[in-house]
C-alpha cells in the first residue's frame, strides 16, 4: 500500500491564505475552513516532500484537547471550532463534497474572528529560542532571568513569553509591556490568564501520559467582543512535547515532532551539502517516515487510540 499524502489543496472556495502548513478558505462571511496539509517546514523551509498523515495528527489532537477543554472551562473559553467532522463540514459547504477523501480528518469548519496579531507562548522549561538567548545574554525578551539556568531546566512558574506573529521566519520574543503597547492592558492580562490557563490544563492531561509539555504557543481571536481560542491547540507543532522518562537538564531534549527531519538537515548542513535555505534538500524516504512515526506516537500518547481507530483504518491510505 502507499501513503496518501496531501501538499496543497484546491477547492473550490475562496482562499484566505495558505500558511506554513494550513490552507484557509472562506465559508461565507462568518466561517473559515481550516484544511491541514502533510507539508512539513524546518529551520523556516517549507519542504518538498509531505509527511504521511500530519495534517491528520494536528487536525485530530487539536479536536480532542478543545472537546476536553470545553468539558473543563465550558463559556469560560469560548473557541473557534464548530466541527472537523467530515460529513458535517459537507452538509454545511456541499461544493466540497468531491473533496471527500482528502478533506477526511483534516478540515475544521471554524467560526470566523479578528486576530490578535501575538504569539501567546507559554514555557514550562528552557529551551529553544529562550535557551539561546539567555545562553547568549542571560535574558528572555530582553528581561533578565536568574543566573545559573541550563537548557531544559523548568521554569516554577512558568513563564508567559508572547511574541510577535510571522508568517515566514522565526516569529520575535516580545516582552508583556510590548504585549500592552499593542493590544492593551486589559487584552494582555486576559490573553495571558487565558494562554496559563490551558497550558496548566495541557501539561497535567500529559504528564500521567508520559509527556511533558515544555512549552506551547496559543492564538486567539476576538468575537462579538470576547477573546476566542483559535488555530491548532498543543500539537507537536505548536508545542515541546518531551518523553518524561527521557529528561535530563543540562541538554536538549527528545521530542515527539519533526525531530528525525531537523537533525538529517543538521547534518546536510554540517556536510557542506544544503546552505540552510530554500529550496530544502531532498529528503530520504526513512527520513520522511521516521517523522511520520513521531507525529502518529505523539497522537496515539495523549489520546491513548490510533489516528487510524479515529478515522477508520483506510484513513490517508490508498491500494
Amino acid at each position: 500500500m502507499t501513503v496518501a499524502t496531501v501538499r496543497l489543496t484546491d477547492l473550490p472556495l475562496p482562499l484566505v491564505r495558505r500558511g506554513k502548513v494550513r490552507d484557509v478558505y472562506a465559508v461565507g462571511d462568518e466561517q473559515l475552513l481550516l484544511v491541514a496539509s502533510d507539508r512539513v517546514s524546518a529551520f523556516d523551509v517549507v519542504m518538498d516532500e509531505p509527511i504521511p498523515h500530519k495534517g491528520a495528527v494536528l487536525t485530530q489532537i487539536t479536536t480532542w484537547w478543545l472537546s476536553k477543554l470545553e468539558s473543563a472551562f465550558g463559556a469560560a473559553l469560548p473557541h473557534h471550532l464548530l466541527t472537523s467532522n467530515v460529513d458535517a463540514i459537507i452538509e454545511a459547504v456541499p461544493s466540497i463534497a468531491p473533496h471527500r477523501a482528502m478533506l477526511h480528518g483534516r478540515a475544521m469548519l471554524c467560526v470566523r474572528t479578528d486576530v490578535v496579531p501575538i504569539e501567546c507562548v507559554v514555557r514550562g522549561y528552557l529551551a529553544g529560542s529562550a535557551w539561546k538567548e539567555y545562553a547568549a545574554s542571560g535574558t528572555l525578551a530582553g528581561e533578565a532571568l536568574p543566573s545559573g539556568l541550563r537548557e531544559s531546566d523548568r521554569f516554577d512558574p512558568p513563564r508567559f513569553s508572547p511574541a510577535t506573529k510571522a508568517e515566514t521566519g522565526h516569529d520575535e520574543n516580545i516582552p508583556v509591556s510590548e504585549v500592552i503597547a499593542r493590544v492593551g492592558a486589559d487584552t494582555a492580562a486576559q490573553l495571558e490568564r487565558m494562554a496559563r490557563d490551558i497550558y496548566a490544563f495541557g501539561r497535567d492531561v500529559a504528564a500521567p501520559r508520559g509527556i511533558i509539555v515544555a512549552d506551547t504557543k496559543f492564538e486567539f481571536g476576538v468575537r462579538d467582543g470576547r477573546l476566542v481560542l483559535i488555530d491548532e491547540v498543543l500539537t507537536p507543532d505548536s508545542s515541546r512535547f518531551w518523553p518524561a522518562d527521557q529528561y535530563a537538564p543540562g541538554r536538549s531534549q527528545p521530542s515527539f515532532d519533526k525531530q528525525p527531519l531537523r537533525d538529517w538537515l543538521d547534518g546536510e548542513r554540517r556536510a557542506g551539502r544544503w546552505n540552510g535555505e530554500a529550496p530544502g534538500p531532498r529528503l530520504p524516504e526513512e527520513v520522511v517516515l521516521a517523522t511520520s512515526a513521531r507525529y502518529l506516537d505523539a497522537f496515539r500518547r495523549l489520546t491513548g487510540r490510533t489516528l487510524f481507530d479515529v478515522l477508520g483504518t483506510t484513513a490517508g491510505v490508498t491500494a
